[in-house]
């Protein structure tokens, strides 16, 4: 079976716990107790057959990964000796790095943290990871481990191979209410900003389309689009309390009320990850009611509510 290597900034060790939960490999956490680091990265990233690199701002800030891990890589790669796969965890500017030219995953390097189902965009990295594993399946050249081509990336001598063990080491972790109020706090900003920028986008590209877009207070946010003057759609979107458990409502209606919602999204945890759950209209519209959402997620979702009378118009 082929060999896989992950190359990645520390500051993305959560993303990388979550993606190795549906595939098992390698990576520097994986280094036994009196091992060398040095010598033990290189020599996986000497003669791994998949090099997957976990993209990210921190990605391409780090010396390490990026002039030693990556640029190795690239070597590797260019000379056939090994396949390397850019994964993109975080939007950053990567398309000039050296690894620009390969294809990304998830398609079309949209980031991992942009999907509204991170689950997804796990999985699509899963398939390009499997795509590359049958693709030497079938004879596509891998490297030869020998100790010279080691030299060529390091000074210091072969690391011994780590006894085998288990890759099932995983514990789960917890999340307090404090990180919950921090995350939906997070999010509600992050949707506000979403909903401003989305307005201001739609009106630039659409003559006769214009948004409005008013922050009530640090809770509530009003938005409308208006077509030739007239409105099409309103909503306000707040934050939810205790009555509704807390969350964040969707109400069509731009009256700044927060005593109704017709979209309610609530902070759900699993073992690894704090995400959003929808819990109403949007399960009724074909969506999958257990679907994880990112923040991105969240805030697409209930854009999708606010803009679909204006599409229906245009049918």
């Amino acid at each position: 079976m082929p060999s896989l290597f992950f190359s990645y900034s520390h500051a993305d060790e959560a993303l990388r716990d979550q993606l190795e939960r549906v595939i098992t490999t390698w990576h520097d956490r994986r280094i036994g107790a009196g091992e060398e680091l040095d010598p033990a990265i290189a020599s996986h990233v000497e003669r791994d057959d998949i090099i997957l690199l976990l993209v990210s701002p921190d990605f391409l800030a780090s010396d390490y990964c990026y002039d030693r891990e990556m640029m190795r890589a690239m070597e590797r790669h260019d000379a056939g000796e090994a396949i390397v796969i850019p994964a993109i965890l975080r939007a950053c500017h990567w398309h000039g790095a050296p690894f620009g030219k390969l294809l990304a995953t998830p398609p079309d390097g949209r980031p991992v943290t942009q999907w509204p189902d991170r689950d997804q965009a796990f999985l699509e990295v899963v398939k390009a990871i499997q795509g590359a594993a049958a693709r030497l399946s079938v004879g596509a050249p891998s490297a030869p481990w020998t100790p010279a081509r080691e030299a060529t990336a390091s000074s210091s001598p072969p690391a011994p191979e780590a006894g085998p063990r288990s890759s099932n080491l995983r514990l789960a972790k917890s999340f307090t209410q404090r990180d919950k109020d921090v995350f939906l706090n997070e999010t509600f900003e992050y949707i506000a900003r979403f909903f401003q920028n989305s307005l201001d986008e739609l009106g630039a590209r659409n003559p006769g389309v214009e948004g409005a877009y008013r922050a009530i207070d640090a809770n509530r946010f009003t938005a409308t689009i208006y077509r030739n003057g007239d409105a099409v759609s309103r909503c306000t979107v707040f934050q939810s309390g205790e009555t509704f458990g807390k969350g964040i409502g969707y109400s069509t209606s731009d009256n700044g009320a927060t005593n109704s919602f017709n979209e309610h999204l609530r902070v759900e945890v699993d073992d690894q990850s704090m995400y959003l759950q929808s819990m109403g209209m949007a399960f009724h519209r074909g969506r999958d009611r257990e679907e994880k959402l990112s923040q991105e997620g969240a805030a697409e979702l209930l854009w999708s509510l606010l803009i679909e009378p204006l599409q229906r118009q245009g049918r």
